[in-house]
């Protein structure tokens, strides 16, 4: 159906995609594979989507290095990463799936790492078992992209980048599109869809420091959650253990615990490995969580490197290994801060890293609560639980990124195009327009209070004085936002793309802060100091819903696990 208007452009598809990193493309390609038309919307440029930033490498229990590893174990190490509170059926499907979808990447022409015997090189990653992580050197996330990006443009997928979507379109309770702005040209675009699939990756924008890329500012869980999609485990936030600390315009950009995989060990000021205190077995190599608290003890307790943070050391392991190994960190640490690693130390300290929380989905086919809403990769909850396990990210986009593509090309073949609201439409346009060429409150300045309140009260150690001011602050910035607006036209203007981006932060925010209040214990990412300890009781999600008189949130018992299933994790836990 064509709809006549001056004021927009439109396009018609079976699958539309919001999102093009890696959970997007693969959904594209699966979803095309299997007869549907398919459209990519991306506020980025193709190929540039924060999956890039991913370095350490794909977890898939292919047992080339360690031949003990199997699905079974990979599956019980995210069980655990997860401290009990993931999704047993997408834990299971991620652990049996994964190897077929590294081995499809190869298929499709990514160049990982080789073993002697010529079979993928896989290295060590905190809390795995087994050697695990597929790797490109510490550029694998780089590599994926370039590989799914080169399949992409080897079908017929229709393509919209810098396309900021401001809103999901309704016929009923049903998704039946998406209307956006294309920040290059000004203008309108209104997309009618037989399904939506969203990928639009996290929210760590709405800290300070972090190892996130500028666009993940949450888009995808506000725009999901305005449509009255179910959010979960949003207070679950990951704090990388080692991001830059110098110089000030890099702080916080990500050092791959690909550096710990190949035998980095970390230091404090007086030269002590601490890690033989807080995890005497796993050392480096523990979770993600204990290791970045332990870092943050030492930085608290006074042994903090000149810069604020501890030391990471690999020179030991010689200059030709590091530069084969771990290019891109050494090039990194080159450029910015003129250390070279093969001689040097790191300073590095905790950045915020992922979301383990997001919109809640069907394991089978990452459908959402709401008809012909579906999602996957990072806006996606589920799968990790409290706490995710290194390298299981780049799994995820692959496994549930297929897996999205071929649930929503099954949905619209089984139904028929939706009638999109013009009235509807309109409205937004009018809303969006309404935001430029007037006085207002710079977003800017809003989007600054987010951070440095998230970042000081929200922090890695959380406590009830420091999260109940820290959601006054939120709730009275959501007031504030309402007034802001900027200069210029609906072309080439960062502001405005700031205005539309405060309600998905300040949405996560609210969520992260609120569901953290609620959870009166410390599990996985969560830690509190006024709660130390587990509950049992509180082996529970927590569930995000819109409601009429603002955010509502509920507990949720976790699907109960299978008996073959249990006897592969610790039974203390049931």
């Amino acid at each position: 159906m064509r709809y006549m208007s001056s004021k927009f452009i439109d396009h018609e598809t079976d699958v539309l995609i919001i999102g093009a990193g890696g959970a997007g493309m693969r959904a594209a390609i699966s979803a095309f594979d299997s007869g549907s038309r398919v459209t990519i919307l991306s506020k980025s440029l193709l190929g540039k989507a924060h999956t890039v930033m991913a370095e350490g490498g794909i977890a898939a229990a292919l047992a080339n290095v360690d031949s003990k590893d199997s699905w079974e174990v990979h599956f019980a190490d995210t069980i655990e990463e997860g401290v009990y509170i993931s999704n047993y059926r997408m834990a299971e499907l991620l652990a049996r799936e994964a190897p077929e979808r590294v081995r499809e990447l190869e298929e499709y022409g990514a160049l990982f790492d080789r073993t002697p015997e010529g079979t993928i090189m896989q290295r060590a990653f905190g809390a795995h078992t087994y050697r695990r992580l597929c790797h490109v050197g510490d550029r694998t996330g780089l590599e994926i992209i370039r590989t799914l990006e080169d399949q992409i443009l080897h079908r017929d997928i229709k393509f919209f980048d810098e396309l900021y979507v401001t809103k999901l379109l309704k016929e009923g309770n049903r998704v039946v599109g998406a209307i956006g702005l294309k920040l290059n040209t000004g203008d309108f675009y209104v997309f009618n869809s037989k399904t939506v699939v969203v990928s639009t990756g996290g929210c760590g924008r709405i800290y300070k420091v972090t190892s996130n890329s500028w666009e993940s500012t949450g888009d995808g869980l506000g725009l999901a959650y305005e449509a009255g999609a179910e959010l979960m485990d949003m207070e679950m936030i990951q704090f990388h253990p080692t991001g830059m600390v110098f110089p000030p315009g890099v702080k916080g950009l990500l050092v791959t615990e690909g550096v710990r995989g190949e035998g980095g060990i970390l230091l404090n000021s007086q030269g002590e490995r601490f890690m033989e205190r807080y995890s005497p077995k796993k050392m480096e190599l523990d979770a993600r969580d204990i290791v970045a608290r332990a870092n943050y003890a030492e930085i608290m307790a006074g042994r903090a490197t000149p810069h604020g943070g501890v030391y990471l050391d690999i020179t030991h392991k010689g200059a030709d290994f590091i530069k084969r190994k771990l290019p891109s960190m050494y090039k990194q640490y080159m450029d910015f801060a003129g250390v070279d690693i093969t001689k040097e130390k790191m300073e590095v300290a905790p950045t915020v890293h992922y979301q383990m929380g997001g919109i809640q989905v069907d394991p089978e086919t990452t459908a959402t609560n709401v008809p012909g809403l579906f999602a996957s990769g990072e806006v996606a909850s589920g799968l990790h639980g409290a706490n995710r396990l290194g390298g299981n990210s780049l799994a995820d986009i692959l496994v549930f990124g297929k897996r999205s593509g071929d649930g929503a090309s099954a949905y619209a073949k089984s139904v028929s195009m939706g009638k999109i609201d013009e009235a509807e439409v309109s409205r937004e346009i009018e809303r969006v327009e309404s935001l430029v060429g007037k006085e207002g409150i710079n977003p800017h300045s809003i989007a600054s209070k987010l951070e440095d309140a998230m970042s000081e009260l929200v922090g890695i150690i959380r406590n009830e004085e420091n999260l109940s001011k820290a959601l006054g602050i939120i709730l009275e910035l959501k007031d504030t936002s309402k007034k802001s607006a900027v200069q210029g036209s609906l072309k080439y203007n960062k502001g405005l793309l700031q205005v539309l981006e405060l309600q998905s932060m300040l949405t996560a925010a609210e969520a992260i802060v609120k569901g953290a209040i609620e959870r009166k214990e410390s599990r996985g990412a969560h830690a509190r100091s006024d709660y130390p300890k587990k509950n049992p009781d509180m082996r529970k999600n927590i569930i995000y819903k819109k409601g009429e008189n603002g955010m509502k949130i509920e507990w949720r018992e976790v699907p109960a696990m299978p008996e073959e299933l249990k006897k592969l994790v610790n039974p203390e836990e049931y």
